[in-house]
């Protein structure tokens, strides 16, 4: 049966990267790449020469058709604190009211897949994270637009499984970096190259001792096309997704000093509410996906990002900053 699917944030970062293995598939008919351009860019999407693929300008909250769809995979919503910082409303209507939205387009029978974040654990007080921790989140801090938003998109998409049976898959990503990032993202891998290929000055904030799993994009990508619709798979989620690999923010900083000669690092003070630690607990993963690892260390993925925000540098007329951190006086 050939198939058509919506895939809501396609010109993302991730999104893209998944657009390219959908596009792999022999059972596809149609894919509506939905994206308003918010984080994701057209350049993502600039090598694809696929007639079976249609960009549409427009939100996921907001987008009307007639067409329904076998499978929609929703990823509209950035996953940058800088960014979703800056507007918390537009965040929350771009995951809860997608959803809402979005599977209100799905054929009976059809698949709704989502991600979700490692946001969701807040700042945890036990590592690694299993899917079970019910985290530590302030739903009144800074970062709830993004973390609360997320959990409740869950929610809904959990209990439209239970009620009325809908077909779902739920991840939780950690920390994915990789090519097409934008080099304004703000997140540390993106932030720190697109910092020593233009200023030179690294900024860490705090003692960059609070750690992250750092996931690779080719990693992170194989994790989900086997998910999301390529093995037969019973469960539904919540399934972390990352790289059980902990490692310091500074030692990422230190590692990008060393690869782009005359740089160096500057601390600030820190941001509020930064998790200490993220570590995904990956039994389940390995349960679900056997063979499936994030391979790649962050030492190879760290190069092939440079070597391609480099590119993206030279032929760009002007690069932009990445936003500074959101520091609230409350």
């Amino acid at each position: 049966m050939q198939r058509r699917i919506l895939i809501a944030g396609g010109a993302g970062f991730l999104g893209s990267h998944l657009v390219d293995r959908l596009l792999r598939r022999h059972d596809v008919e149609k894919i509506v790449i939905l994206d308003n351009l918010w984080t994701g860019t057209r350049g993502n999407l600039a090598h694809i020469d696929d007639k079976r693929a249609a960009f549409v300008e427009g939100s996921a909250e907001t987008f009307a058709t007639d067409e329904r769809f076998d499978e929609i995979l929703h990823l509209a919503s950035p996953a940058s604190p800088p960014w979703y910082m800056r507007d918390p409303i537009r965040v929350i209507q771009a995951n809860v009211h997608g959803a809402l939205n979005l599977r209100n387009l799905l054929k009976p029978g059809g698949r709704f897949c989502f991600t979700s974040t490692s946001e969701v654990y807040g700042d945890p007080l036990i590592s690694p994270q299993p899917e079970s921790y019910r985290g530590s989140v302030d739903c009144t801090g800074p970062r709830s637009s993004y973390d609360e938003s997320k959990r409740c998109t869950e929610s809904l998409l959990f209990e439209c499984n239970r009620v009325y049976g809908m077909d779902i898959r739920i991840v939780r990503l950690f920390n994915v970096y990789g090519p097409r990032t934008r080099i304004d993202d703000g997140r540390a891998v993106s932030n720190f190259i697109g910092q020593a290929l233009t200023s030179g000055v690294l900024t860490v904030y705090g003692d960059g001792r609070q750690s992250r799993s750092w996931g690779y994009v080719d990693d992170i990508a194989d994790a989900l096309e086997r998910f999301f619709w390529r093995d037969q798979i019973d469960y539904i989620g919540p399934l972390n997704i990352g790289n059980d690999r902990e490692i310091a923010v500074v030692d990422v900083a230190e590692y990008i000093t060393k690869l782009v000669p005359g740089t160096r690092i500057e601390y600030l003070p820190p941001v509020p509410q930064d998790p200490t630690n993220r570590c995904p607990d990956l039994t389940i993963s390995r349960k679900v996906l056997p063979g499936w690892s994030a391979s790649i260390p962050y030492e190879t993925g760290v190069r092939e990002t440079l070597d391609w925000f480099k590119h993206i540098v030279r032929t760009s007329e002007a690069v932009p900053l990445a936003p500074a951190p959101v520091f609230l006086d409350r």
